[in-house]
């Protein structure tokens, strides 16, 4: 009651403080009124003012503006006048509707916004509230920020309008309910019957929140009432799913067994927990079974879901391409020189390196670019796709994993385009999953879908390869892997990882970042796995380590 009084209060004297800041009224409007629009005044030059355009103001924000911006925006919406509020975006229609919703859907009320101390135009603020649904009402809090940028018609700085500012689990076109749960909730459970939760492994919210998209009406669960991320198409597009952010009052869970291995994955959380935007997958080979899965940032599963081009760990499958075609041979000469031009682009090797009359087993060992490159001319362009689609399953949207997933991306490519997919590069798309699988692959011989949840749960049907590829292929790629873990790109990392074992290191180049991504897959026995460093640099010293801790913790 005493918090209603105060928002009465506040209410009555008009929003001129927000967390402490007070609102400027801008001295001399009247007089820039009366200058544009009063009487015909004349400018300087004889002419009239109301024949000038107005000048545009450009060029960087200044502190004022930016706070002023933002404290327009933040006063306005804390006040809930939400046209206010959405004028002072630069997408009113988008900002309406979302901040209509905030009170209406998702029933949010007595909101108090905080701005911090802004970083150039970017201003974070704290924002609490509380969440009230047929008498049950709940505190939330959480944290957001906005960028002021400056409209390029008239100059007016104005806040950058993303679904993002009202909260930071929001992607643009979702919106906020709360409610009943459109799912039930589930209680995941490992191989072995223990609970899965975000208490015990950091990185597994997006994988329970895929279990309880999927299974939670199927597993015998009651819904609870949430305020919760209804997703809207481009988050969809990228299968991610909805997301509670508040629960009001719990519901009954289903249950879900999964595949996961308690052991393992607390293995993986701690691996991954050393390394900034790292990602790591661990499969059982010869079953395709998901035993443990991490990533360092918990907000997006990029183990299962990323797309990032995956480098020269994408060698094993062009490798088997060129073994099959007679195009290569484990231990016969192989070109790697220096450069390599194909469709107009000149391809390199990592610090121009070159090796004179060397083998195939050579160049895969040590990562030789131009090897892989100098066959493009020899090859088909849909060559690559149809073998990561027809032996390793990759790139057909048709993985049923159990939780939204990423299948991988191989797309057919022509000239210098086709020439960078062949080292993972071009449109090249994977992510830890995907790689996993390859070196899966390579182990067991043949595709086994990866999944997390047994399709006995319900009855769905795994994907299969169209083929698998020549025995004589397949020995001499593991020969390649092996010979690479022992004495190429990836002994480092594999020293002390012992038994029948491979691997392959990659780096990948992104527009924008000093450092490539660091790529790292690798088979051990029955266990296959990759990982990713985003931003890490080579991969063997990156994503290496992290692969070669999970292949010794799983014996």
């Amino acid at each position: 009651m005493g918090n209603r009084r105060r928002v009465a209060e506040r209410r009555k004297t008009g929003p001129a403080v927000i967390g402490g800041m007070i609102a400027v009224v801008v001295v001399g409007a009247g007089a820039g009124a009366y200058a544009l629009y009063g009487g015909g005044a004349a400018a300087d030059d004889g002419t009239r003012a109301s024949d000038q355009k107005p000048e545009v103001k450009t060029g960087p924000l200044s502190p004022a503006e930016v706070t002023t911006a933002a404290r327009a925006f933040l006063t306005a919406w804390q006040s809930q006048k939400v046209d206010r509020a959405a004028a002072a975006t630069d997408d009113t229609s988008a900002a309406r509707s979302l901040l209509t919703g905030y009170t209406k859907d998702a029933r949010i009320k007595d909101v108090t916004l905080t701005p911090g101390r802004p970083t150039g135009a970017k201003v974070p603020f704290s924002v609490k509230g509380t969440v009230s649904y047929k008498g049950t009402d709940k505190p939330l809090a959480y944290k957001s920020a906005l960028t002021v940028v400056r409209r390029a018609a008239d100059g007016k700085p104005l806040v950058d309008w993303h679904a993002a500012v009202v909260h930071p689990d929001l992607r643009d076109g979702d919106t906020l309910v709360t409610g009943a749960a459109g799912t039930p909730p589930v209680k995941a459970l490992d191989r072995d019957g223990g609970e899965l939760t975000k208490q015990k492994y950091a990185s597994i919210g997006p994988i329970l929140d895929g279990l309880r998209e999927k299974y939670g009406k199927e597993a015998g669960g009651k819904a609870g009432i949430e305020l919760r991320v209804v997703r809207g198409k481009a988050a969809e597009a990228k299968d991610l799913s909805d997301k509670t952010l508040l629960e009001l009052s719990e519901g009954t869970p289903g249950t879900v067994k999964t595949t996961l291995d308690p052991a393992l994955q607390k293995a993986a959380e701690q691996q991954v927990a050393k390394k900034a935007k790292s990602s790591v997958v661990l499969l059982q080979a010869s079953t395709g079974e998901i035993l443990a899965a991490a990533n360092a940032s918990p907000g997006f599963n990029t183990a299962f879901q990323g797309s990032l081009a995956p480098g020269s760990t994408m060698k094993v499958i062009t490798s088997s391409l060129l073994i099959e075609k007679g195009l290569a041979s484990a231990d016969k000469k192989h070109p790697c020189p220096k450069y390599f031009t194909y469709g107009h682009w000149k391809f390199q090797n990592d610090d121009k390196f070159q090796i004179k009359n060397g083998t195939f087993k050579a160049s895969f060992a040590r990562s030789c670019n131009t090897a892989f490159i100098s066959q493009a001319p020899k090859l088909k362009d849909d060559d690559l796709t149809k073998e990561a689609q027809q032996v390793y399953g990759l790139g057909l949207n048709n993985w049923a994993i159990g939780v939204p997933s990423f299948d991988g991306a191989v797309p057919v490519q022509s000239a210098a385009q086709m020439g960078a997919s062949l080292i993972g590069q071009g449109g090249v798309r994977m992510n830890p999953l995907n790689m996993a699988s390859v070196s899966a692959t390579v182990k067991s011989g043949t595709f086994h879908q990866p999944y997390l949840v047994s399709p006995d749960v319900d009855g769905r049907k795994l994907a299969k390869a169209a083929r698998t590829m020549p025995a004589s292929t397949l020995s001499q790629l593991r020969e390649l892997m092996a010979y690479t873990a022992a004495y190429g790109t990836a002994a480092e990392a594999m020293s002390g990882v012992g038994g029948d074992v491979g691997a392959k290191t990659g780096s990948a180049e992104v527009d924008g970042q000093k450092k490539p991504n660091g790529w790292f897959t690798a088979y051990r026995g029955d266990l296959a796995a990759a990982g990713v460093v985003q931003q890490g640099g080579h991969g063997g010293s990156t994503a290496g380590p992290i692969v070669a801790a999970l292949l010794k913790a799983g014996g």
